[in-house]
């Protein structure tokens, strides 16, 4: 990992003991970046989603950790989905050095289909990336559907019938696994009934208020409200259960349908940002990533380890940007041979 070069202080070194190299000094102080003045997080969605739990998480871990003394405030920029943040970034706003944007797996699904309009994953910089839940299925708790196999009857029996409510449109990665799940049980994908709105938290007060049948969602955001009572999580999609808090919730692979989707939560900056304000964010994330308060953060979120900054995560973004065109091409998403 590349580490922070602390010029500043090299810098003010050479002025205590050298003040005739002022214009020598003044020229490498060009590249210096002493951090953020105004520390920002601009979750893509409205407050209560997975966006928000990603800003949130940010704030707290460099506050935590000491790397942050100012504040930083998280900003709410919904609309389609990431497309007006990453849109207003890279067009309007490409040399923000105080700006972190959270993304996830749903955003570079959004990008392989090109829902960003004419730009793609190469137009920002990949930052990093602190961690990953799993999409999840849930119902409210006083659904007569008590199960997976309960679901499937039902949506076997008549497809739309079942709502299902998430962040996003048609083609968005929660819908993806729904859909998924639909193919696995022999229900066509387009027979559903599917409700978009603009973020989970909106999803999730929609099946609580019995507007929906079902949520999908994140596991991280749904578990608030399973763990108080109000909701009934049906599935989650990892390959195994997960631990803690989640221990008792099934996977969907161990009720009989191979169905898998992990969320990965991080953040992306302007694509003029400086080199040395790129690189102090990327060291400060290296750091924070690994402290022990910020293992303890990230587990009460409920997200499990995944920790990617820099060149690593930038790489990780292109792969899987392409694999999931081929997916979206499979299902005949519009747009999905976006390049």
């Amino acid at each position: 990992m590349k580490k922070l070069s602390y010029l500043a202080l090299g810098l003010s070194v050479l002025t205590l003991t050298a003040c005739n190299n002022a214009n020598e000094t003044a020229s490498a102080g060009a590249d210096e970046f002493a951090g953020p003045s105004r520390p920002e997080c601009i979750a893509p969605a409205k407050p209560g989603g997975g966006f928000d739990l990603t800003c949130k998480l940010a704030q707290s871990g460099l506050r935590d950790t000491g790397i942050l003394t100012d504040p930083m405030r998280v900003t709410y920029m919904p609309g389609g989905v990431g497309a007006v943040a990453y849109n207003k970034i890279v067009a309007n706003d490409r040399a923000n050095e105080d700006a972190i944007i959270a993304f996830s797996t749903g955003s570079i699904l959004n990008l392989s289909q090109g829902k960003f309009g004419k730009f793609t994953e190469k137009d920002v910089k990949w930052l990093a990336a602190v961690g990953t839940d799993y999409g999840a299925i849930a119902v409210n708790a006083d659904s007569p559907i008590k199960d997976l196999a309960g679901l499937v009857a039902e949506l076997k029996s008549n497809p739309k019938a079942i709502s299902f409510a998430a962040g996003g449109s048609v083609g968005g990665q929660d819908w993806m696994q729904t859909a998924i799940l639909a193919k696995a049980v022999g229900v066509s994908p387009s027979d559903m009934t599917y409700v978009a709105m603009e973020g989970g938290g909106e999803a999730i007060t929609a099946v609580m208020g019995n507007h929906v049948t079902v949520v999908s969602a994140g596991i991280a955001e749904i578990m608030p409200q399973a763990t108080a009572g109000k909701l009934r999580v049906l599935a989650v999609f990892a390959d195994e259960r997960l631990g803690g808090s989640m221990a008792d919730i099934p996977t969907a692979v161990e009720q009989g349908y191979d169905v898998t989707w992990p969320v990965v939560r991080g953040y992306y900056m302007g694509p003029d940002v400086s080199p040395a304000a790129y690189d102090w964010w990327k060291a400060s994330f290296d750091k924070m990533l690994a402290d022990p308060k910020f293992a303890e953060l990230r587990e009460q979120q409920e997200l499990l380890p995944f920790s990617m900054t820099g060149e690593e995560l930038e790489q990780y973004v292109y792969k899987r940007t392409g694999e999931l065109r081929e997916l979206s091409s499979e299902y005949g998403l519009t747009g999905a041979t976006a390049k």
